[in-house]
């Protein structure tokens, strides 16, 4: 959906523009305080044009890139433009080896469940249990006598 002609929007408006729900809008609206405009008076937040590309961009950095909210923030205050995302480092041969012993093993695994070798197995019921006896310790008086 293209923004309105109009200069300013409501949530509402917004949202439905963007796709988010209200409650999602509202939540960026406190981690991000330069998103929209509040009226005095207490009446409704208003949104400009930038401010509905801006909820777009966190919306895409949010869902579709998997960056939480102190990411994006780290995203849009960086003086250089975009941020790279972090890259896990990469594994040594030892590693690498053992993460293919552990895939292999578990293939193996997996074969041998699909072709039935494993017998069927019974299930049996554990023995009930018995309740617990307390001891009674020399010189105790039974609780009856207690009275």
């Amino acid at each position: 959906m293209a923004v309105s002609e109009r200069e300013w929007m409501k949530a509402a408006e917004v949202c439905d523009i963007v796709g988010v729900p209200a409650y999602v809008l509202r939540s960026w609206e406190a981690e991000f305080p330069q998103l929209g405009r509040a009226e005095e008076g207490g009446s409704a937040r208003l949104y400009g044009p930038d401010d509905v590309e801006l909820v777009r961009r966190i919306r895409t950095l949010v869902f579709d890139e998997g960056l939480t909210l102190a990411g994006v923030r780290r995203q849009l205050d960086s003086p250089q433009g975009p941020v790279a995302p972090r890259r896990m480092p990469a594994w040594d041969d030892d590693t690498r080896q053992r993460l293919r012993a552990v895939r292999d093993g578990l293939r193996e695994l997996l074969e041998r469940l699909d072709s039935r070798e494993v017998p069927e197995l019974e299930l049996v019921p554990p023995p009930p249990r018995r309740k617990a006896r307390t001891r009674r310790t020399s010189g105790s008086t039974p609780p009856a006598a207690q009275r």
